[in-house]
């Protein structure tokens, strides 16, 4: 799960290598043109919740209120979009950062989860993996969510860009419009810092394993 992905180059590519379907929509959303708005976060609404419910785990009570804060901070970005990335990305990083931000906001910081909440397990049960090897997945994303709430902020966006919502190097790059090996800067010391962090508990190092 915590890896990292080799890439070439060292700048940000000044365009995006895959097509923007909703680059027309932001530019006019981005005007203030209101249908625009709507129409724009009602295409992003399902990718966005995605995010924050892999940020903020499944059950959690805010998700309905932090979609809508997300779909504010969007709309007041956009200005400032200036396409280095496609449009879903953008908005994922925002989903990303307000979501980061409420759980700094909640001291969201327990050191253990063990056991999880029904609607994990919900989610469980549609899958046709083992039902160990499921628990043992979402144990691990807990835990990851935990450990980016002691990351200084930079780094832990580019973990939750490129770890959790799987992002390239180079989307990341992009996203973020920053160059390729600041990624892989702030990626190998972010996993640095995680790996001491695992290494000085053993009860978090064995959940990322899975064999808690």
């Amino acid at each position: 799960m915590l890896r990292l992905l080799s890439s070439e180059g060292s700048g940000v590519p000044e365009t995006e290598s895959r097509p923007d379907p909703l680059r027309a929509l932001a530019i006019d959303a981005a005007a203030g043109d209101l249908g625009a708005q709507r129409t724009l976060c009602a295409a992003l609404g399902r990718p966005l919740l995605h995010v924050l419910r892999s940020t903020m785990g499944v059950g959690h009570p805010d998700i309905e209120d932090l979609l809508q804060e997300t779909f504010t901070a969007l709309l007041r970005a956009l200005p400032g979009f200036l396409g280095h990335s496609t449009t879903l990305h953008f908005a994922c990083r925002v989903a990303l950062n307000t979501a980061m931000n409420a759980r700094r906001k909640a001291g969201q910081r327990r050191r253990h989860l063990w056991s999880l909440p029904p609607e994990e397990l919900e989610e469980i049960s549609r899958h046709d993996s083992s039902p160990a090897e499921l628990v043992a997945r979402a144990r691990r994303r807990e835990v990851l969510r935990r450990l980016l709430d002691e990351l200084p902020v930079a780094q832990a966006e580019v973990i939750g860009l490129h770890t959790m919502l799987g992002h390239t190097v180079e989307e990341t790059a992009r996203n973020l419009n920053i160059p390729v090996n600041t990624v892989r800067s702030r990626l190998r010391t972010a996993l640095g810092a995680l790996r001491d962090r695992l290494r000085d508990d053993e009860g978090l190092y064995e959940a990322m394993k899975g064999d808690a």
